[in-house]
């Protein structure tokens, strides 16, 4: 009924902008706000102990607190706890009652709920809200599955070789490690600290793209039960490039409120942004299956709820949000190219580097067993236009960081990731033979690779040039095996070339947002430059 969602219902943020109305912040009376304020404290405490567990168990244990008069402080103020946290309720929803907003706003919900006709979800899609109360706009059997064309998931043998090669104990040091600590390092913006840390930021960036740019919250329900929360800018008829869909995948601490779209965005790309699960209105956690359903539901909204042919839908990635991203090129093999920004080709080298040496073989065995992302795996069987961006100075991706705090470029994991897909893609052109020059050329800065292109006289065009007789012939189907035994220098020419062409260099740290110049269709071969 609407009492009990007076009392019970979500916190309302705001009031949008429309046509008749100026949009306006919900601002609650002091009956209301105070005992929120309370009752979200409360929440990020939990959520904090909860993060910090191994901490505060042995804290808990030096002090006495696991002994019987111990647990039974424990209990007690549990229950003080709880039972302020019910009163703070109850007084929050007597403040509820008196205002006329929100008495409006929980009829829209209800209404939504109950009978979710179009012109209700409408009137719903006037305010932005604590999203889990939002009714499910598109379910994961609404779509088909004609467009997926790998849909057989492949067992990791990784996963199965770590397993077997570790002892009892340490299977269940790592099963603790993760699901306590671990993934919450590996995914900080699925913590509720997180959330609440960001909370007025994403409002902003939300109020943004439905009030400025025209964007359409909508709640997406995957195959395991997860609500995804996702936000769709229309551009199709408005602008050049607008007939193509963007779908952009954030890095571990990001949301589309704040994240990567801008960049197509701004270039008038259609976008469709969405939340990891646990991240902002998401629910669920990150690991790597529900990952996987999470995109697979965003692409099945893509195709069947907004109208988007897979060939007008590109991917953009940045970061770890390369992992769904390369997921849903490799099941759907039709979609129009990849773009991926500062990620890496395999998660468990990386984190190797970042963490003390003596933890070395946990967090393998660890990441392997819960959290095995691998980009380049993904991405190998993925036949369309890739484009990887690589930042110069990123610190995060690269795993040595010297004490001057420039990171070393050849270590940097998105190098890794481009050799993977080249010698998948071209093996007899990058080899064993060309293999050293190439890695020598990704080691270098970019005016440095400039000046090696000149000395090695590589022509763009006439290597572009060169592909076209194949193409012609065959079609753009991968591996293209080319043999150029018997001349090195062409062949070391068009390695090197195809190192441009897949990578573009950005003069910069991890987290700078992405200057619209390096978003753009891949090069394919056959292709004009």
């Amino acid at each position: 009924s609407k009492v009990l969602w007076i009392f019970y219902g979500p916190r309302l943020l705001r009031i949008y902008r429309t046509s008749q109305n100026e949009g306006r912040d919900y601002i609650p009376g002091y009956m209301e706000s105070i005992p929120d304020r309370i009752i979200q404290t409360i929440n990020a405490a939990i959520g904090l102990t909860y993060w910090t567990s191994p901490v505060v168990g042995i804290f808990m244990y030096r002090k006495g607190y696991f002994t019987h008069e111990g647990g039974l402080g424990v209990l007690r103020m549990v229950l003080s706890i709880a039972v302020a946290y019910a009163a703070v309720y109850i007084i929050r929803g007597l403040g509820r009652i008196s205002n006329a907003d929100y008495r409006s706003f929980i009829g829209a919900i209800v209404e939504a709920r109950h009978e979710p006709t179009y012109s209700n979800k409408k009137e719903l899609q006037n305010y932005d809200f604590e999203f889990w109360a939002a009714p499910v706009d598109f379910r994961w059997n609404e779509g088909t599955e004609k467009d997926k064309k790998n849909q057989k998931p492949a067992p990791s043998s990784r996963r199965s070789q770590a397993i077997e090669r570790s002892s009892l104990p340490c299977r269940i040091l790592s099963y603790l490690a993760m699901h306590s600590f671990g993934r919450r390092m590996v995914f900080p913006g699925a913590t509720s600290v997180m959330n609440y840390l960001l909370g007025s930021m994403l409002k902003s960036g939300r109020t943004s793209l439905v009030e400025e740019k025209g964007g359409k919250r909508a709640k997406l329900e995957t195959i395991d039960g997860n609500n995804i929360d996702t936000m769709f800018v229309d551009r199709r008829g408005k602008f050049q490039y607008g007939s193509t869909l963007v779908i952009t995948s954030e890095g571990n601490a990001g949301f589309y409120e704040l994240g990567c779209s801008g960049t197509p965005m701004d270039l008038g790309y259609s976008i469709l942004g969405w939340n990891h699960p646990g991240f902002g209105g998401s629910t669920g956690v990150p690991y790597p299956n529900q990952e996987q359903n999470a995109i697979d539901v965003v692409m099945q909204y893509a195709i069947q709820g907004l109208g988007f042919l897979p060939k007008d839908i590109a991917l953009f990635a940045w970061s770890i949000g390369g992992y769904p991203s390369s997921w849903a090129a490799k099941n759907y093999p039709d979609i129009k190219f990849v773009v991926l920004d500062a990620t890496f080709d395999d998660i468990v080298p990386l984190a190797i580097a970042k963490m003390p040496v003596s933890w070395k073989n946990l967090v393998a065995l660890s990441l392997r067993t819960y959290m095995d992302l691998n980009i380049s795996e993904q991405l190998l069987e993925y036949p369309g236009p890739v484009l990887l961006i690589r930042r110069t100075r990123d610190e995060i991706i690269t795993t040595e960081v010297p004490s001057d705090g420039t990171p070393v470029l050849a270590s940097n994991r998105g190098n890794y990731l481009l050799l993977k897909l080249l010698q998948h893609r071209y093996p007899t052109i990058v080899d064993r033979t060309t293999l050293p020059v190439v890695k020598q050329f990704l080691s270098q800065e970019s005016y440095l690779q400039a000046n090696i292109l000149e000395e090695k006289g590589v022509d763009r065009h006439e290597c572009s040039h060169f592909f076209k007789p194949n193409v012609q012939d065959n079609g753009v189907h991968f591996p293209i095996s080319i043999e150029l035994n018997h001349d090195l220098e062409l062949k070391t020419k068009l390695a090197l070339f195809l190192v441009t062409v897949h990578m573009e260099n950005f003069e910069s740290t991890h987290c700078t947002p992405l200057p619209g110049i390096f978003f753009h269709k891949p090069w394919q071969p056959g292709a004009k430059l």
